[in-house]
């Protein structure tokens, strides 16, 4: 579970005022809101990304650990972007090896299950491929599996599905949503788009204040 408590986040011209936010295991939290307002602000406060020029006060809980003064590398939790930030000079398999790369077993078992993961989205043909050689909803799904390989106990998604055309953005929207809930992790989706909601919405303008 992904909690979060007594959240105030000062901007320079406005304020988001936040009692309490819960996301359970296997369930999406999808925040929405005007652009400029601080919704991907907010992910990076939980991911643990400084932020110099806001002032954030509240409390992190993720299944029951306080992990807010925790460094981003310790706190386990995963993100997601539209730019899909695989590495570009790494084949598919080697982006998924390099996060798999504090993960318990020999090199055999690490390469074994990115055969299996690649097996799993119809993409085992693209182990040696570069990311400029896939297409949007490949890299998309690679960039999901690259997310989950590390093995995070929370994922947050900045507008995954953004960049897509209509009919590919269902289909990886409802990849995405599958194969978190088989995980069963808390997850927190920012999006403009309520169709990409698979569960509670939260409108980050019912907490605003000048």
């Amino acid at each position: 579970m992904l909690e979060i408590n007594h959240l105030t986040m000062v901007f320079k011209y406005h304020q988001l005022v936040i009692p309490s936010l819960t996301v359970s295991a296997g369930e999406v939290l999808t925040l929405t809101g005007a652009s400029g307002i601080g919704k991907s602000s907010l992910l990076q406060w939980i991911l643990g990304v400084p932020q110099p020029d806001i002032t954030i006060e509240g409390q992190i809980k993720l299944n029951g650990e306080d992990v807010g003064a925790l460094p981003i590398e310790r706190r386990q939790i995963g993100l997601v972007t539209q730019q899909v930030d695989l590495f570009p000079h790494m084949t598919v398999e080697q982006n998924l090896l390099f996060a798999l790369a504090a993960k318990q077993g020999d090199d055999a078992a690490r390469h074994d299950w990115v055969k299996q993961e690649l097996d799993s989205v119809a993409l085992a043909d693209y182990a040696t491929a570069y990311p400029t050689e896939l297409s949007g909803g490949q890299a998309a799904r690679i960039a999901l599996l690259r997310s989950l390989a590390s093995a995070p106990k929370s994922i947050l998604l900045d507008e995954p599905f953004s960049a897509l055309d209509v009919k590919l953005r269902k289909t990886i929207r409802d990849f995405t949503w599958t194969t978190l809930t088989a995980a069963s992790m808390p997850a927190i989706l920012v999006t403009h788009d309520v169709q990409d909601a698979p569960g509670n919405i939260v409108n980050l303008e019912d907490y605003y204040y000048d």
